[in-house]
């Protein structure tokens, strides 16, 4: 794959990562009968087994490297897995949508200044102007065309759940960048959802022992099935090759998407259409996309 071509490509993934995670908040709405770290933990051994026979021979290969990186998987693993999948589905249950997007809308913000400490990533005026104007256009969305919405919202205990997920993600980002490793990205997210899995697999395990295991049946599985390939294999291949080929802090942008598609599914899927203000945002988030992944001019 030519330089060119991957560079390509992680723009066309950087814009159709939001709608693979967007798919993952409609799921988690609609599911009430899996609890949280069953739901996780189905999701992600079902991403491991499918991407397990294209990557089994090559993580085989490099087997001393997998134990020497081991240490480093497990940490992601339960960053990326653990805490950013169950503790969502546990904050869901106990604060609102509007809350969710306010505080993973800090999640750019965080990258962007870990990125900064941590891996020297420096962005220009222009385009911390373009994270400002997007966080803007996402506050639009939010309050919903009404600055007196922000001021009434109420936190609850499930934010707490929220924010340690939103947290969790920008140290993933930000670590899954900072960290070399001898893998390519599918064989080494391959490895990093079966950490993940594992951490997993004893925590529900109690989980199911307090409020009975997953029912089993059709929905169930479906349920799994789409969360591992669609918020789970595709969202997380593509923005683990978007993130070596960009960069952090270009990368974390796309975050300020997610609203944008996750009303245009609701609208496909179920029937709630879009409003002004989501116009009015997406005329923000656009342009303000444009400007903080825009290469600055040499000085």
């Amino acid at each position: 794959m030519s330089p060119a071509f991957r560079l390509a490509l992680a723009w066309v993934f950087l814009f159709t990562m939001p709608a693979f995670f967007a798919v993952n908040h409609l799921v988690a709405r609609s599911v009430d009968f899996l609890a949280p770290h069953a739901m996780a933990a189905g999701r992600w051994t079902l991403a491991c087994l499918f991407l397990l026979p294209f990557v089994s021979t090559a993580l085989w290969r490099k087997r001393t490297a997998l134990g020497r990186e081991a240490w480093q998987l497990l940490v992601l693993g339960a960053l990326g897995m653990w805490i950013c999948g169950a503790f969502v589905y546990i904050g869901a249950r106990t604060t609102t949508a509007t809350n969710i997007g306010l505080i993973y809308a800090t999640c750019p913000i965080g990258i962007v200044i870990l990125a900064r400490v941590f891996l020297g990533e420096r962005l220009a005026g222009s385009q911390l102007a373009g994270v400002a104007i997007c966080l803007a256009g996402l506050l639009l969305i939010l309050m919903k065309g009404e600055p007196a919405r922000l001021l009434a919202v109420e936190f609850t205990r499930g934010d707490l759940w929220v924010a340690a997920s939103a947290l969790s993600w920008s140290i993933y980002t930000v670590l899954l960048k900072r960290w070399p490793s001898a893998f390519e990205p599918t064989e080494r997210l391959t490895a990093i959802i079966g950490a993940g899995a594992l951490i997993l697999l004893p925590i529900t395990t109690v989980e199911a022992a307090i409020v009975g295991p997953p029912p089993p049946g059709w929905p169930t599985l479906a349920a799994w099935l789409i969360l591992a390939i669609v918020p789970g294999v595709a969202a997380y291949g593509a923005f683990s090759f978007t993130l070596r080929e960009l960069g952090a802090g270009r990368t974390a942008i796309y975050m300020y998407l997610g609203p944008l598609y996750t009303a245009a599914l609701a609208w496909l899927v179920l029937a709630e259409r879009p409003n002004w203000y989501h116009v009015a945002g997406a005329a923000l988030i656009l342009p303000g996309i444009f400007l903080a992944t825009r290469a600055p001019r040499p000085t």
